[in-house]
């Protein structure tokens, strides 16, 4: 099952609940790129992990994907035995939302394995904020902590550019790190004519996370800079808490060729078609 990387070409933090949890507004989109779970049938539920970036989950006794299967097991009253595989190839701690694009990937697995029609969605929003929109894994507008899901405006066929720079950036810390105050709800169009078009509508509009991750993370600063300097980038941002930034480009061949230009050390990159809710593994 394909769990594509999410990014939010926008986000906004508009409120904060009593219960301390943030209001959001963001326009999330999945590239062609991400990680595959896989299950079969099994005495007990186990998880195996591999690619790229196993390593980087090899101290997780309780892993988003195995809390998502015992979770679902619960709501449809069945055994949660299931042999499950990820294969990681999406940095950890990235602001794409591997580890939610995992989980929603579980879900629909092991429901198709089990069997059962539950409620994805409302299963989904127990386990974190940005698993509700990874169970479609197309292009929507995040509301409310991340459980209130409308249709994106149509989106022209764009390319974009991920860049991470290595560095692990947890959310809650960033959070914490953020400037007081809250932005408005965003007025979108209903549809883009073209990346230079939704380019500038975005230009308009913020990640308010991004300054805080900046500097708990300067690297992020480094990313930014090197997409700015990509000829043909109609938009830089980050994506999520961090540290993964992005650029948008005309055509998905022109990211592609971009990306291939843009190497460093350490860095994980990758160009293509935006928006596309089918993953392919990275190379």
């Amino acid at each position: 099952m394909n769990a594509p990387a999410k990014v939010n070409l926008f986000l906004h933090v508009t409120g904060r609940r009593a219960d301390g949890y943030h209001l959001l507004d963001s326009l999330a989109v999945f590239p062609a790129i991400g990680d595959q779970v896989t299950a079969a049938p099994a005495a007990e539920l186990t998880l195996t992990v591999s690619g790229p970036f196993a390593a980087a989950l090899s101290g997780e006794g309780d892993n988003l994907v195995l809390r998502a299967a015992r979770a679902l097991a619960e709501a449809a009253g069945v055994p949660p035995h299931a042999a499950l595989h990820l294969e990681k190839h999406l940095p950890v701690a990235s602001g794409i939302g591997g580890g939610s694009a995992d989980a929603a990937a579980a879900l629909r697995e092991l429901a198709r394995l089990w069997g059962i029609t539950p409620d994805l969605p409302a299963i989904a929003a127990r386990l974190g904020a940005d698993v509700p929109v990874c169970i479609a894994s197309t292009p929507a507008r995040m509301g409310g902590i991340g459980e209130i899901l409308t249709p994106a405006p149509a989106l022209p066929n764009a390319g974009i550019v991920l860049v991470n720079p290595g560095v692990a950036v947890a959310t809650p810390a960033v959070f914490r790190a953020r400037a007081p105050g809250f932005s408005p709800a965003a007025n979108l169009p209903t549809k883009w004519a073209s990346t230079a078009a939704m380019a500038a509508d975005l230009r308009r509009l913020n990640n308010d996370l991004q300054d805080a991750a900046l500097a708990l993370c300067p690297p992020i600063g480094q990313v930014l800079a090197a997409l700015d300097q990509l000829p043909g980038a109609r938009l830089t941002r980050m994506s999520g808490s961090g540290a993964t930034c992005f650029a948008l480009f005309d055509t998905p061949a022109a990211a592609a060729a971009a990306a291939s230009n843009l190497r460093r050390p350490g860095w994980w990159v990758w160009g293509g078609a935006m928006g596309v809710a089918a993953a392919a593994p990275a190379a």
